[in-house]
């Protein structure tokens, strides 16, 4: 869709352009942006021109740029460890988008846009990531990304401040995932979203999205029972009513997937192959 009121589009390359100026709004995809009318926007700004690296495995963890799009996402996943790999696989998955949106919709934008069904926003609660966000005057704080988001299209983002990149810890790399989502047609938006982990101590997190306004992350010390994750799943007050499910339905559909997961999750994972002959593991 054009933005008939759009005068401006800044594309800053150094952070001290990056504000925004009445009217102004920050670009990364514009997968949503461009999809429906924007009154009062004058002026988009274009954070793809600061060039930010899409996908950075340091030794603290995993650093994901705010710009990285879904396709730079699931592109870079093989160089994670399989299991996460696989939960960053499914996330993307569930955008649903075409082979367009998928190049231009970015991490940021998913999380920024804060809708129910955002898939990244359950990728980033499901490995307790935080979200760098930078602040006026040239300062930056964290915030889980779990916490960031607040509610249908509500974050903790404060005027003037930029989410720069979510940051996934090194220690829940090691961990095994598993993810099942539903939607009322093949194709449709995601009606639930149950994702989870369990790392290597047993300590245990399933999280709730789509079927929710914002993210719930439900934590164990140790693999929950069926039992304890359902009545964990129960307590959950909020279930959202649009055109993609009804209350009762995600609440209903929540707690079967949820205990897809944990079965996923409590079962032994595969065991390693034997050695090759001679002592080394596969290798010629």
């Amino acid at each position: 869709m054009d933005l008939t009121s759009v005068r401006t589009v800044r594309v800053p390359h150094r952070r001290d352009e990056v504000g925004c100026a009445p009217g102004e709004v920050l670009l990364g995809g514009g997968t949503w942006l461009f999809s429906e009318p924007q009154p009062g926007v004058t002026g988009l700004v274009d954070l793809t021109g600061l060039g930010w690296p899409p996908l950075t495995v340091t030794g603290a963890g995993l650093s994901i740029a705010a710009t990285c799009t879904l396709a730079e996402l699931g592109t870079a996943a093989h160089r994670l460890p399989a299991s996460v790999a696989a939960l960053v696989g499914a996330c993307c998955e569930a955008l649903l988008g075409s082979f367009t949106v998928r190049h231009a919709a970015t991490v940021g934008g998913n999380v920024c846009l804060a809708l129910p069904a955002g898939p990244m926003i359950a990728l980033a609660a499901t490995l307790d990531a935080d979200a760098l966000v930078w602040t006026p005057g040239g300062g930056e704080r964290t915030e889980p990304v779990a916490d960031l988001v607040l509610g249908v299209r509500r974050t903790g983002l404060r005027p003037g401040e930029v989410l720069r990149s979510v940051e996934v810890p090194r220690a829940v790399l090691d961990a095994r995932t598993a993810a099942r989502r539903i939607a009322l047609s093949p194709l449709g938006r995601s009606g639930a979203f149950v994702t989870g982990r369990v790392d290597p101590t047993g300590r245990t997190v399933v999280v709730v999205t789509a079927s929710t306004p914002r993210p719930h992350v439900l934590r164990f010390d140790a693999p929950p029972g069926p039992g304890e994750l359902a009545g964990a799943v129960h307590a959950i007050d909020d279930w959202y009513d649009d055109p993609h499910g009804a209350p009762d339905w995600r609440h209903a559909m929540t707690v079967l997937l949820a205990e897809e997961v944990r079965a996923e999750l409590a079962a032994a994972p595969p065991s390693a192959p034997p050695p090759a002959p001679g002592g080394r593991g596969g290798g010629a």
